[in-house]
């Protein structure tokens, strides 16, 4: 069904602006939040923020496809930690409100990665003090907190590695270990803003901390109850279920293999996968050209740069 509803997509270039606003209104009505944060991306003219247009993570971040698409498997790998998922399990509305959730995450990384300094560094502050009254303990006894480095690091590490995944699966295979390492060695200054310990800074790094964690990770009830939220969540916007199988797919399809056989993904769902992945392939410049003006561009403007800056090319 998804390769049918791409295949009647015109290409990019055959589309009016119109329709490209149309698009990006209900892209924004998906992923931005409704919370007033009081973030101007326009000013103060000159501020670069935490990175700057010559950074890595500008670039990275500034894609769609590949952060939608990696912001959802950093979920699907956040459920096999079983303290992580705790804190989530006691102490938000996700399983009522799971694009609730997606906004702020989406939310956070937008104002930490390009919001002036200032709202950067208050952004973050705002986190660390939600974090004060997230704790508790796990079905099985174990102690939580949200200020655990542990559990920072955790979470950082699936969302910065899927961001990533997701960038080289659907908008530039092939990026150089040498900018890979840049990366991971750039957005590791958040997780330890909020407290992470030991934060991996390069690829190399990266995996070694996945093969070190994976004896710790499980797939249990709350697990597949986290899974079976995201696989039904309400998108308001046009054919939203064709929508959702698409970016949940194509998140899935970025998981690392160990991560596909601890989640028991079966051959037909990977199958599913590989066929969201080659929809969003197929539909990713589109979403590029309606996302065109969005809060990276109008931080480049602000830092006096080109919007070249947000491209390897």
């Amino acid at each position: 069904m998804l390769n049918r509803f791409t295949q009647r997509l015109p290409a990019p270039n055959q589309l009016l602006t119109p329709l490209h606003k149309r698009l990006r209104d209900w892209i924004v009505g998906v992923v931005a939040t409704t919370e007033d944060f009081g973030i101007d991306y326009d000013a103060p003219v000159g501020d670069a923020g935490l990175f700057g247009p010559d950074s890595v993570t500008w670039k990275i971040h500034g894609d769609f496809p590949g952060m939608m698409s990696g912001g959802i498997a950093a979920l699907m790998l956040q459920t096999l930690h079983p303290r992580a998922l705790a804190g989530v399990w006691d102490h938000s509305n996700f399983r009522d409100d799971p694009l609730g959730r997606l906004r702020r995450t989406t939310m956070f990384v937008a104002a930490t990665t390009y919001a002036p300094t200032a709202d950067a560094e208050r952004i973050i502050e705002l986190v660390d003090r939600i974090h004060d009254r997230v704790r508790g303990s796990t079905p099985e006894g174990e102690r939580y907190s949200a200020h655990d480095p542990d559990l920072l690091t955790w979470v950082h590490c699936t969302e910065m590695a899927s961001f990533l995944d997701g960038y080289m699966r659907y908008r530039r295979p092939g990026l150089s270990v040498a900018i890979q390492d840049q990366y991971f060695d750039e957005t590791r200054r958040i997780a330890e803003a909020l407290g992470a310990e030991n934060v991996p800074a390069s690829r190399a790094q990266m995996d070694e901390y996945f093969a070190a964690m994976q004896p710790r990770l499980r797939f249990d009830e709350r697990s597949r109850a986290t899974l079976a939220v995201l696989e039904s969540m309400e998108l308001p916007i046009p054919i939203a279920g064709v929508s959702r199988r698409m970016f949940l797919g194509a998140g899935a399809a970025i998981l690392p293999l160990w991560a596909r056989e601890l989640i028991h993904r079966t051959p037909r769902q990977r199958l599913i996968d590989r066929g969201a992945a080659e929809s969003l392939n197929r539909v990713a410049p589109l979403i590029r050209a309606a996302m065109s003006e969005g809060v990276a561009v109008r931080s480049a403007r602000r830092a006096g740069a080109e919007r070249d800056c947000l491209q390897f090319d």
